[in-house]
């Protein structure tokens, strides 16, 4: 554990709709036990507010999930 993705982060983000994307370090808290990344970031949202969160990418089979 440990690891960011900014790559993988910041194309999740934009898929979503999200715009100027700022990806960070490590959130320790943020995602669950099945997540081998832990991107923070900040970016607008689809409605123009900044917006908080982390992206939450599994190793092999599970999907990146974006969280607030």
């Amino acid at each position: 554990m440990g690891c960011t993705d900014p790559s993988s982060s910041h194309r999740s983000l934009e898929r979503a709709g999200f715009t100027d994307i700022q990806v960070g370090g490590f959130d320790w808290f943020a995602c669950s036990g099945d997540d081998f990344t832990h991107t923070k970031f900040k970016a607008n949202n689809q409605q123009g507010m900044e917006v908080d969160g982390t992206v939450c990418c599994g190793l092999f089979f599970k999907k990146c999930t974006i969280r607030f």
